[in-house]
């Protein structure tokens, strides 16, 4: 595909990677009690989730449905209550991001919970069905297009699984002081709010 599109790509992706969203909260979190390299396989559940979703938009199915000016509303309504919801559970929560359990959790239950929490994000639906096809040059392959967006996409989002899971290991202490807990909570509460509320504001033109 066309380099310049691609290098254009690339940061606006990577700031979309790096939204304090409900996965990314999830891998800190998993890093902190379960360390980095239980965090990052489980992660792998998201990638799965993301792929299917890309591979989708590709063979044209969401594009489909993105159409629908009534399957769109309704999506956006869905997303927008989900984060709304999400940002209400971290604004009154007194402690970590995400519910602490058991010390020695096993991996596959990280990889199956992060696999469902990003299969049932419908925002990452409408990043896909929105957010890819503007790079595409529809006079070359689309297809391998596609694909390449979607690989870099899925790398990016590697890389910013790591940067949060660093993070969760590095304010373990931080996220033990129950004050600073619950700043940290709010603060997130408040970035996914805003983010709800520009997901009601979305049209299928931005």
């Amino acid at each position: 595909m066309d380099l310049l599109s691609l290098l254009l790509f690339v940061p606006a992706c990577f700031a979309l990677n790096m939204t304090p969203g409900p996965n990314n909260l999830l891998a800190m979190n998993n890093a902190r009690c379960y360390g980095f390299r239980a965090s990052m396989i489980g992660s792998l559940g998201r990638i799965l989730a993301f792929s299917a979703m890309i591979t989708l938009t590709a063979s044209g199915l969401a594009v489909i449905l993105y159409a629908s000016e009534t399957v769109f509303f309704a999506i956006k309504l869905f997303g927008a209550l989900y984060l709304f919801w999400i940002a209400f559970q971290l604004w009154r929560s007194t402690s970590i991001p995400v519910t602490d359990s058991e010390r020695h959790k096993p991996v596959k239950a990280l990889f199956k919970q992060e696999l469902a929490l990003a299969a049932g994000n419908p925002k990452a639906i409408l990043i896909f069905t929105a957010f890819l096809p503007q790079f595409v040059d529809t006079s070359a392959s689309v297809n391998t297009q596609f694909f390449v967006l979607g690989v870099t996409f899925l790398g990016l989002e590697i890389a910013a699984i790591a940067i949060y899971a660093v993070f969760g290991i590095y304010l373990r202490q931080w996220f033990e002081q129950p004050k600073m807990a619950r700043w940290f909570n709010r603060g997130c509460a408040f970035v996914l709010g805003l983010s709800g509320g520009n997901l009601l504001l979305m049209n299928r033109q931005s």
